[in-house]
């Protein structure tokens, strides 16, 4: 099966996981009501949390963790594939992964992928923000096998790194997942563009589930939740900052058939990077 109903629901999770859990529950189960076999939820979608000593009490280990009990319990009794955007989780040496959990109909996690790219910044309007001091970051990209699609994991701040999403499309992936809590400043500026040219450099269709509106902890996230397909235009989208669902019917044959018009991933060649920049290194496809 190549076509299926894919949907991405939007969020303004606050600092309460059980409050953040009712209301992942109720979207979840409305994105499956109308049709949906494959459903994300956004970024941190646990708990939106800045303070470090809230967060401490906040995450806890994967086998306790009450989004990943409710994806495999709502996977489980829906019949969907449930991919958690991501959401902090505990690990065994007692640092924090932001974490990405894929779970079947039959209610296991099929994958998981830890957020590479660290969210290092100092913006324009004074916010500053340093996700490196709160989380170990992950080192290994992932592409989940689905029955109908190989979907590639990536989140947030990962957008701006497209060696990532080169390497899963050219280990097959034919969906780009990136599950976000832009800023409203910078998702003003790039959310639509970055994720658009993902689509189209990889000739990927690409689901991007937001968090948006003004939190609890005093962020504010821009929302406008995407679905891309790989020719770049966009399928459906959120058009607000609201919580909400967006569904969009995926018929990966396009993505061949992209890939078939345009084959840049075919046509990538090796180069040698100026010495300036890393001495003796080979990069391929960096300019395509």
């Amino acid at each position: 099966m190549s076509v299926f109903t894919a949907a991405a629901i939007q969020m303004r999770s606050g600092m309460d996981p059980e409050k953040n859990a009712k209301a992942f529950e109720a979207l979840v189960r409305e994105a499956a009501g109308k049709g949906a076999i494959y459903v994300q939820s956004p970024e941190m979608t646990g708990a939106v949390v800045r303070d470090a000593e809230a967060r401490r009490t906040a995450f806890t280990t994967q086998d306790r963790d009450i989004i990943a009990a409710a994806a495999g319990r709502l996977a489980r009794e829906l019949g969907i594939f449930l991919h958690v955007g991501s959401t902090a989780i505990l690990r065994a040496d007692g640092k924090l992964a932001n974490r990405a959990l894929v779970f079947s109909p039959e209610g296991t996690a099929v994958a998981v992928y830890d957020k590479i790219h660290m969210f290092d910044v100092d913006l324009d309007n004074g916010e500053s923000w340093r996700e490196s001091t709160a989380y170990e970051p992950g080192t290994e990209a992932v592409v989940a096998e689905l029955p109908f699609a190989r979907l590639g994991l990536a989140i947030c701040y990962d957008l701006r790194f497209p060696h990532l999403f080169r390497a899963e499309a050219l280990a097959g992936a034919d969906v780009l997942t990136v599950p976000a809590a832009f800023t409203r400043q910078t998702g003003q500026a790039h959310w639509h563009v970055l994720l658009r040219a993902r689509a189209i450099e990889n000739g990927a269709f690409v689901i991007a589930a937001g968090q948006g509106g003004l939190h609890e902890d005093g962020r504010e996230t821009f929302g406008h939740s995407l679905i891309i397909d790989p020719w770049g235009t966009i399928i459906a989208e959120a058009e607000h900052d609201e919580p909400g669902v967006i569904v969009a019917e995926i018929d990966t044959a396009l993505s061949a058939a992209a890939r078939k018009k345009i084959p840049n991933l075919k046509n990538a060649r090796d180069f040698e990077a100026p010495s300036a920049v890393r001495p003796d290194a080979s990069l391929r496809g960096a300019a395509s």
